[in-house]
């Protein structure tokens, strides 16, 4: 039986992005399934492993991308004794998402409630666990604060913005006039900011500063969002946007910049959220998290917001609207 899957053939642009037709399944080794893909998302981090800007990344082309998936396991390998076929299951795959089977460690994977829709499901992998560490984790947010939110109308925002109003947050976010009436409708309050200033906007309010901001511009506009937070705030950065769009600054540059800013005497601190070296020094929050996640969703406390849903054939187009933020939340590849 044959199947398809998205290979980057070379780094570069997306044109090197191309689908195949493989004649025969992967077979499941021993500890592994097979796992036939119901949805798998399709997110910036996907540009930067395709352009070669993903730091720690040891894949080289050619090699499928694909961050995340859902799907069911319809074949166990040798070994495998907690799994079986049919269950459903997620999995944060980094690479090799983006494929109509997949084989993957029996031991990474964690289940997913059957009555959840797979592509809100695997919205759930990347995007909002980043959002949950980030606020939780990392940020340790408290009800009743303030935060700042860039990007508001992304995958990650939209995120950000959800489960920030769940735990009694409240939120501004920056996002372009289009996206506007998305940002309010989640709950934040909406900064245009191709048009004014954030921070001036932010240290105008009555009581100025916010107490946490989450940013993945980076270059200079992680100085602006440092300048936003009240004594005692916390910038969460977990991205490096403009280097990778070559809009300005550096990757290593910003790190020695977020660092070097927790040595002032002002209270403030800045810390860089990744979540995957985070995966790997904490597994056990991670499957707490994201399994916390899947039951908010199925409580109907969240609401992913799901932009598009493509096939692998929209997999090229789809990262050129990443590329200029044209899309409303996440982008599903569906199978």
């Amino acid at each position: 039986m044959s199947y398809r899957r998205a290979v980057i053939k070379a780094h570069g642009g997306p044109e090197v992005l191309e689908i195949r037709e493989e004649p025969v399944l992967p077979e499941p080794g021993p500890g592994q399934v097979r796992v036939k893909t119901l949805a798998a998302g399709v997110a910036f981090t996907d540009l930067m492993i395709r352009q070669g800007d993903y730091p720690g990344l040891k894949e080289k082309p050619p090699f499928t991308p694909g961050y995340d998936l859902v799907g069911e396991i319809d074949r166990v390998g040798p070994g495998v004794k907690d799994f079986a076929v049919g269950d459903r299951v997620a999995e944060l795959t980094v690479v090799g998402a983006q494929a109509e089977y997949v084989c993957l460690e029996a031991e990474d994977l964690v289940r997913v409630p059957s009555e959840l829709d797979p592509a809100e499901a695997v919205s759930l992998v990347l995007a909002y666990t980043t959002a949950y560490q980030m606020l939780t984790r990392t940020a340790e947010v408290e009800a009743g604060e303030r935060i700042l939110v860039h990007g508001a109308g992304g995958a990650v925002g939209t995120a950000l913005v959800q489960l920030g109003k769940y735990l009694g947050l409240e939120v501004y976010g920056t996002a372009s006039r289009p996206k506007h009436t998305l940002v309010t409708g989640l709950g934040a309050r909406p900064i245009d900011y191709q048009r004014v200033d954030f921070v001036r906007v932010i240290q105008d309010l009555e009581e100025p500063g916010v107490d946490a901001v989450f940013d993945h511009l980076g270059g200079d506009h992680f100085q602006r969002s440092f300048k936003s937070l009240r004594e005692g705030g916390r910038l969460v950065a977990y991205g490096f946007y403009n280097a990778a769009m070559d809009r300005g600054g550096s990757a290593a540059v910003d790190f020695l910049r977020l660092f070097s800013w927790n040595l002032l005497p002002n209270g403030k601190s800045a810390q860089f959220y990744s979540i995957a070296p985070w995966r790997k020094k904490h597994p056990g929050w991670f499957r707490k998290d994201l399994e916390h996640l899947f039951t908010l969703c199925g409580q109907g406390d969240l609401q992913p917001v799901i932009g598009k849903r493509i096939s692998l054939d929209e997999l090229k187009e789809a990262h050129r609207w990443i590329a200029k933020a044209r899309t409303q939340g996440k982008i599903v590849l569906c199978f």
